[in-house]
């Protein structure tokens, strides 16, 4: 069986500590933390952690259920102080699982917070996980879609400023993103015939038109053309009553038009248990549903809930596929 590798994220998060925590418990499969294995000593031996064994690149499937693959940083690692000079090695580190998934030597990556304005201020152009999967795996569009609480909620756009969203709803992209929703719901999560809502972009869904245009103009002239297809599709609904247990519960997942119509609600439904899923990309990817913390690093109080829930639909997502 081929092992999930897990980015351990940036240095001086939580992400660290909550990987260590994996050993706590037996997996199906076998877990690679891709870090700096000197940096996982130290935090582990300060919070009282069994030290990691070593993964040796290359070879065979690990012997222990949890092991690190050693990816040494440039510079001392100081619990919840961001050092730039970290952060390339942060992204060969992504480079590392990102490879090992398209190669099939590994099932699938789960991903620890990285902090965004530790990399920026590296030098380097970085606007979020999801956007650099979709670029080192030369896949033109992806999809975030988060999971829990009873809810799928998956993002038209994603880290755009507001006022740039209006703008991006347009007819093509959202048809993609609509095709690569159902596709992978139904690939990669085994739903024979999703049933998908969408949500429009302005309040009460346009009022008509009275409210905004979108809806009239794009989205529901695309949910027609995908009904017509065959798709599962329905909508544009209004946010504020789509997400209501009675409406929310006929659906397998909500495509939401931005990252604050959608994301807020999931997250108070599930916090601390919620999951990211990137669709669209050649392998699996899961993540957490928080950042970096940097004012619990090194605490040990930091919660595992959804680094375990990460690694628990990763792992279902790898047997799927492999059936």
């Amino acid at each position: 069986m081929p092992a999930l590798a897990i980015t351990t994220g940036e240095p001086a998060g939580i992400g660290p500590e909550l990987c260590l925590r994996l050993a706590e418990r037996e997996w199906p499969m076998p877990l690679v933390l891709i870090g700096d294995k000197t940096a996982l000593d130290i935090r582990a031996a300060a919070l009282g952690s069994a030290e990691l064994p070593e993964f040796l690149a290359g070879g065979a499937t690990p012997e222990h259920p949890v092991s690190i693959w050693n990816h040494p940083l440039p510079e001392f690692v100081i619990p919840g102080t961001l050092n730039p000079q970290n952060s390339r090695e942060v992204l060969y580190m992504l480079d590392t699982a990102i490879h090992g998934c398209m190669s099939g030597y590994f099932a699938g990556m789960v991903t620890a917070p990285v902090n965004k304005s530790a990399i920026n201020d590296a030098g380097i152009a970085f606007t979020g996980h999801t956007e650099y999967l979709a670029a080192a795996a030369n896949t033109p569009r992806v999809v975030m879609m988060l999971a829990g609480g009873g809810l799928r909620v998956a993002l038209a756009t994603t880290h755009l400023p507001l006022k740039e969203v209006p703008a991006a709803i347009r007819p093509e992209p959202l048809t993609e993103t609509l095709r690569i929703l159902e596709r992978d719901l139904r690939t990669k999560f085994g739903i024979a015939r999703p049933r998908i809502a969408v949500c429009g972009l302005n309040p009460h869904a346009g009022e008509g038109g009275y409210l905004g245009s979108e809806e009239n103009d794009v989205i529901a002239p695309v949910i027609a053309a995908l009904l017509a297809e065959g798709m599962h599709v329905s909508g544009p609904y209004p946010a504020d009553t789509i997400f209501v247990p009675s409406h929310a519960d006929g659906y397998d997942a909500i495509l939401a038009m931005y990252h604050d119509q959608g994301l807020p609600v999931l997250k108070h439904a599930s916090f601390g248990n919620g999951v990211n899923i990137t669709l669209g990309l050649p392998f699996i990817r899961t993540s957490v549903d928080h950042g970096t913390a940097l004012d619990l690093a090194g605490t040990g109080r930091a919660d595992p809930g959804s680094l375990f829930a990460a690694v628990e639909l990763a792992i279902e997502l790898a047997s799927i596929k492999r059936e």
